[in-house]
C-alpha cells in the first residue's frame, strides 16, 4: 500500500509515520509544503521497515496533478486546522474521489466531519472509503460507549474527556483550532434538547483512574468543539446530554484560557485566533506536572430491568506513548486494510469502523493501561470498600488480600515495630498513636464496617490506635482516604507484581488541603508470602527521617477466635 500523509512531518502526521514505519508492506509518502523538511524528517528515522518517500504536497495547489504524480492508494490528511478550511473545504475529498484514492482525515471540527457524508454516494460509486474524524474524538469514544452500553436498555448521558501530558508537544494547527472556536457557539445536546454551548466556558472535574493503576491528579475539563457532539448524538439519539472536554495542565494556564474564552463569549473579543502564536508558545514552554496523560468516557442510563446504571472507562498513558493515541485509529485502519479487511465503501464519520478491541491490541504493546468502573453496580452496601475503589482490578489481586478487605471483621498475627530516633519524629508518632518499638509483638486488627466506610482498630500488645477509612470525594475521588485524628491522607490503590500498594496522592489537616512537599512520605503495601497476608507500613518525613515502620502478618479470625479459611472470605 502507498500511503500519502499530508502534513507527514507535522505533529500528528509524524506520529502516524512513527506508528507505521515498522510495516514492510507500506510505502509512506511523507509530504508537506517543504521538501527540505520532508527529507529531513525521513532522514531522521532509523531502522524502519517501511519505505519512506519525502515529497511536496500543497492542499491549496493543483490537487489532481499532485495525486496523479504521487499515485497513492490512500491519503491521510493530518494537517488542519479543519475548522479554518473555509470555502472549498472539501476540495481534497473531491480530488481523492475523482482520482480513485481512499481518504482518511484526523479532523477535529464537528462541522467539517458532519459534512463528509454528503460525498457518500460518490464514494460508493467509486468503490472508495472516505472516513473523517479518524482520531480519539470520535472513533475511540464511540467504541468505548458501545462497550459500556452493550447490555443497557437506554443511554441517557455520555461524557468524556482527554487530559494530555503537559510534555506531549502540541502542534500549531491544534492551537489555531482551539483559538478559533474558544467562546464561540457550538451545537450540542443537553437535557434532552439541542442547544448552543460555548467551548472552554463550561467545566467539570474528574479523576482519570484505571483500576489498580496510579491515577492522574484530579483534573479540570473544559468543553471542546469535537465531532463527538454530533456523531455520538446520531449513534445514540435517545441520549439527553453529550459533553466532551479537554483537561490541559498546568491548570493555571488552563484557567487563563477559560478567562479569555469568556471574553469571546461576552463579545468583548471577536476571536482568540490572533493569540494563537502566543498560546502555542505558552503551551509548549510553560510545562509543569507529570509526563502522563489520560482519557475517560462515562455513560449513564438504565439496565434492561430499568434500574439506573453509571459506568466509566479510564485510560492512562505513560511518557511518550500518550501523544500517539490520537493517531492510532489511522494505524489500526491501515493495518486492517493490509490484512485484507478494508473499511466498506462510502463517506462518513469513522465512528463504526473500529471497536475497542482494535485499540486494545495496539495499547498492549505500549505503556497504555485501561479499565472500567461500574459505579452503580459497586454501590451495593454489601460490596467491600476496597472492591469499590479497585473496580475490575479487584478479582486480580491475591485471594488472601481480598479476604482481608472482603468480609473479615477481625485479624490476628505478629509484627515488628521500629520508631525513629529524631525527637520531632517520635513526638509525631506519639500524637498519632503509633505503637512503641518492639522486635516481635502480637497484633490484632478489628474492622468495624458501615455504609460510609471502615474503622480500623489496631492493637499492638497493650497499645491500640484507630483510623477511619472511606472512599474519597471531590478532588480525592477514586482514592482511599484514611483519617488519623485531624490528619486525612488520600491514597491510590495500585496493584503491581502481586502487591497492593497504597500510594499517597493528597493530604489535609482539619479538611484543609496542604502541599505534597510538606507531606510525610509513606511506603505501604500488602502482599502474600507462604500463603499468609503480610503488611509493610513505613512513614517518614524529610525533616525527621523515620517516624515509624511496622511490618508483619495477619490471619482473619471468626467471632469465636479461630482462623477462618481464606477461600471462604475471599468470595
Amino acid at each position: 500500500m502507498k500511503l500519502l500523509i499530508v502534513g507527514g512531518y507535522g505533529t500528528f502526521g509524524g506520529r502516524i509515520v512513527q506508528l507505521l514505519e515498522n510495516e514492510p508492506r507500506l510505502t509512506l509518502i511523507v509530504t508537506g509544503r517543504s521538501l527540505a523538511r520532508a527529507e529531513a524528517w525521513c532522514r531522521g528515522r532509523r531502522a524502519v521497515a517501511a519505505r519512506l518517500v519525502p515529497a511536496v504536497f500543497d492542499r491549496d495547489g493543483d490537487l489532481a496533478a499532485q495525486l496523479a504524480s504521487l499515485r497513492p492508494d490512500t491519503l491521510v490528511d493530518a494537517s488542519g486546522p479543519f475548522q479554518a478550511y473555509g470555502e472549498g473545504r472539501y476540495r481534497l475529498v473531491e480530488a481523492c474521489i475523482a482520482k480513485r484514492v481512499n481518504y482518511l482525515d484526523l479532523a477535529d471540527g464537528s462541522d467539517f466531519v458532519a459534512g463528509v457524508p454528503d460525498f457518500d454516494a460518490a464514494a460508493k460509486q467509486a468503490g472508495l472509503f472516505v472516513l473523517s474524524g479518524v482520531s480519539s474524538f470520535p472513533v475511540l469514544t464511540a467504541a468505548v460507549v458501545r462497550r459500556l452500553a452493550s447490555d443497557m436498555a437506554r443511554v441517557d448521558a455520555i461524557r468524556g474527556g482527554i487530559a494530555p501530558s503537559p510534555f506531549a508537544g502540541v502542534g500549531e494547527n491544534v492551537i489555531r483550532a482551539i483559538a478559533g472556536y474558544a467562546g464561540q457557539p457550538v451545537a450540542l445536546v443537553r437535557d434532552g434538547g439541542k442547544v448552543l454551548g460555548h467551548p472552554l466556558t463550561e467545566q467539570m472535574r474528574t479523576t482519570i483512574a484505571p483500576p489498580g493503576r496510579m491515577p492522574l491528579n484530579d483534573t479540570l475539563f473544559s468543553l471542546v468543539d469535537v465531532p463527538d457532539l454530533r456523531a455520538l448524538a446520531e449513534l445514540w439519539p435517545q441520549a439527553k446530554t453529550i459533553w466532551m472536554g479537554a483537561g490541559p495542565v498546568p491548570e493555571v494556564l488552563h484557567r487563563a484560557l477559560i478567562g479569555l474564552a469568556w471574553l469571546v463569549r461576552l463579545r468583548l473579543l471577536r476571536s482568540l485566533s490572533p493569540m494563537a502564536p502566543l498560546m502555542h508558545w505558552a503551551t509548549n514552554r510553560l510545562r509543569r506536572g507529570e509526563h502522563r496523560g489520560g482519557m475517560f468516557v462515562e455513560v449513564t442510563g438504565a439496565s434492561q430491568t430499568g434500574t439506573p446504571v453509571e459506568r466509566s472507562w479510564h485510560l492512562l498513558a505513560e511518557g511518550d506513548d500518550g501523544p500517539l493515541i490520537p493517531s492510532m485509529a489511522v494505524e489500526a485502519l491501515v493495518r486492517k486494510a493490509l490484512d485484507g479487511h478494508s473499511p466498506t465503501a462510502g463517506a462518513r464519520a469513522a465512528v463504526r469502523d473500529l471497536e475497542l478491541e482494535d485499540y486494545e491490541a495496539l495499547f498492549a504493546a505500549r505503556t497504555i493501561h485501561t479499565g472500567f468502573h461500574h459505579d452503580t453496580e459497586a454501590a451495593s452496601p454489601d460490596r467491600p470498600l476496597y472492591a469499590d475503589l479497585l473496580g475490575d482490578a479487584w478479582p486480580g489481586i491475591p485471594r488472601e488480600i481480598r479476604a482481608m478487605h472482603g468480609h473479615a471483621r477481625m485479624a490476628e498475627g505478629r509484627a515488628s515495630v521500629e520508631r525513629g530516633r529524631n525527637v520531632v519524629g517520635r513526638l509525631m508518632a506519639s500524637l498519632i498513636g503509633f505503637p512503641k518499638a518492639s522486635a516481635d509483638i502480637a497484633v490484632e486488627v478489628r474492622f468495624d464496617i458501615d455504609k460510609d466506610g471502615e474503622t480500623w482498630t489496631r492493637t499492638f500488645g497493650p497499645h491500640s490506635f484507630s483510623s477511619r477509612q472511606f472512599a474519597g470525594r471531590g478532588r480525592s475521588h477514586r482514592l482511599l482516604c484514611e483519617r488519623f485524628g485531624p490528619l486525612t491522607f488520600a491514597m491510590a490503590l495500585v496493584t503491581e507484581d502481586g502487591q497492593l500498594k497504597l500510594v499517597l496522592r493528597r493530604w489535609a489537616v482539619l479538611g484543609l488541603p496542604l502541599p505534597m512537599w510538606l507531606c510525610p512520605r509513606s511506603t505501604s503495601f500488602e502482599t502474600v508470602e507462604g500463603g499468609r497476608f503480610r503488611f509493610h507500613v513505613e512513614i517518614s518525613h524529610p525533616l525527621t527521617g523515620l517516624i515509624v515502620r511496622y511490618r508483619g502478618w495477619l490471619e482473619p479470625v471468626d467471632s469465636h477466635g479461630s482462623s477462618e479459611t481464606v477461600s471462604a472470605l475471599a468470595g
